[in-house]
């Protein structure tokens, strides 16, 4: 094989755009840097969950976040509390590269491509339902998020071969997770979490959420449909049509087809495919989980249950594209070589995690973000309740420009957000579509999102073409978002 095949196998993140948006987030770091040193420093006092005690944020005037900090931030990063879940990230990508490149080496992912273009050929835009549906129904119960790189490469090879491009694969895909985060109905993240610190009982007003869920499905759905029509007529419109002239390349679809001629192929896929199944297991094990340890009270349950998911696919994933690799005849040291040059592939996004995870740790070190939170608490004070729930929405989602977890802008926004409610006469209900609203949707929109950086970097989209691709999306899901808003404070959403 010659080595700009090699170069082709596996993940290949596109290089220009993993430098365009590590240039965005080291100013991002160096503004927030020098916020720590003008903005006065300050903090709420939490109770014993972690949860922000509204009335209780004191000054710090003495308190400055050393230079040197800022500076070694990237490495102080891993001392602190977002640490886990930073290498957990890392991991997850690590173990997603190396398997990748063997099931590509070995054809597995061809073979995937090739049988599902042949049965949906004929009912291309049902393709784009289904797994719009499937991606969205279990972000919206089960909490998947990083589990969703894993979709994105097959989505964009299918979406390739179908005749659509690598935006409308995203689309199929990850776009669809970070939709049902936003259209949350159990999401263990987006409402147990907001639910218990909002006190209300858990998985409550769910009629509105799963209208939400309706609407939220509907307008992507139609968006993509509507934009695979679009490029399937003239193909050159596409803000990707260069670089899916690479990725088409690599996988044309009459030699994938040729792959289902080959016992072999379909004998390895058949074993990873099944090695997936300890995926879905983890996905549902995951919900009821939750749920048990929700019902019971039992916080180890629930954290248990939160990741369980995630923890199945670092196992199963790699597990079973090694054994696929195996079967195929792949085995020995050129298999394990194999997982290794996939690593390799994903290492250069690794530093742009290590960055999202220094800005985080500047903004804590720094004690700037109660103080801006107290500010916006104070500048409420005398607005209408549908003036409230609009600021309030705002405000999470400029907030997830710096603290990309749902559960730690939970524990940080939810309970003032409760208390004004409570103050302007709305219901607490409305806390939660808010705050899954401005998290879920802001997935997708800025560059400290690093599951999006990794998703349009491995199809060589730039951010700016991304911005441009999603705006009119962006357009319509904040129209949604304000209707149901207003609709919950009008109705007094129960």
């Amino acid at each position: 094989m010659s080595t700009e095949q090699k170069k082709q196998e596996g993940l290949n993140i596109d290089k220009k755009t993993l430098f365009g948006i590590a240039g965005i987030l080291l100013a991002i770091l160096i503004i927030a840097g020098a916020l720590t040193q003008f903005l006065p420093r300050g903090e709420f006092q939490v109770d014993e969950n972690g949860s922000v005690i509204a009335g209780t944020y004191t000054e710090n005037p003495e308190y400055k976040l050393p230079i040197w900090k800022i500076a070694a931030s990237p490495v102080l990063a891993f001392t602190s509390g977002n640490a886990a879940t930073g290498a957990a990230i890392v991991a997850i990508l690590v173990l997603v590269g190396g398997s990748f490149l063997i099931l590509d080496k070995i054809g597995v992912l061809k073979y995937i491509m090739a049988y599902i273009v042949n049965r949906f050929e004929k009912r291309r835009f049902v393709l784009i339902a289904v797994m719009v549906f499937c991606c969205m129904f279990l972000s919206s119960t089960a909490g998947i998020l990083e589990e969703s790189l894993t979709m994105v490469p097959i989505a964009v090879a299918i979406s390739l071969a179908m005749g659509w491009d690598s935006l409308t694969g995203i689309g199929m895909s990850f776009v669809a997770v970070a939709f049902g985060f936003t259209a949350a109905t159990f999401n263990p993240f987006n409402i147990i979490t907001v639910q218990k610190l909002a006190d209300l009982p858990v998985f409550s007003g769910l009629w509105l959420r799963l209208i939400i869920y309706a609407v939220v499905y509907a307008s992507l759905t139609g968006f993509l449909i509507r934009y695979a029509k679009k490029i399937e007529k003239h193909p050159e419109k596409s803000p990707a049509y260069e670089t899916d002239k690479k990725i088409k390349d690599r996988y044309p679809i009459d030699v994938c087809r040729e792959t289902l001629g080959s016992e072999k192929i379909a004998k390895a896929t058949r074993v990873f495919v099944f090695s997936l199944l300890g995926v879905l297991i983890g996905t549902v094990a995951s919900f009821v989980l939750s749920m048990a340890g929700t019902k019971t009270g039992n916080e180890t349950l629930t954290t248990i249950g939160s990741y369980a998911s995630m923890g199945c696919m670092a196992i199963f994933f790699p597990v079973g594209s090694l054994l696929a690799g195996h079967v195929s005849g792949l085995r020995g040291k050129k298999l394990f070589a194999a997982f290794g040059e996939g690593v390799v592939t994903i290492l250069p996004v690794i530093p742009l995690v290590v960055f999202i995870l220094a800005i985080t740790y500047v903004l804590d070190e720094g004690m700037i973000m109660h103080t801006i939170l107290n500010a916006l608490s104070g500048a409420l004070e005398g607005v209408s309740p549908y003036g409230v729930i609009l600021l309030m929405f705002l405000f999470t989602a400029l907030l997830e420009f710096f603290i990309s977890s749902g559960t730690a802008k939970a524990f940080l926004i939810v309970p003032l957000m409760a208390i004004l409610c409570d103050l302007t006469g709305m219901t607490r209900q409305s806390v939660v579509i808010t705050f899954c609203f401005a998290d879920g949707f802001t997935n997708l929109l800025y560059p400290t999102s690093g599951l999006m950086i990794i998703a349009i970097g491995m199809v060589g989209v730039s951010y700016r073409k991304w911005l441009k691709w999603t705006a009119k999306l962006f357009l319509v899901e904040g129209v949604i978002s304000v209707f149901f808003m207003l609709l919950s404070v009008a109705i007094g959403y129960q």
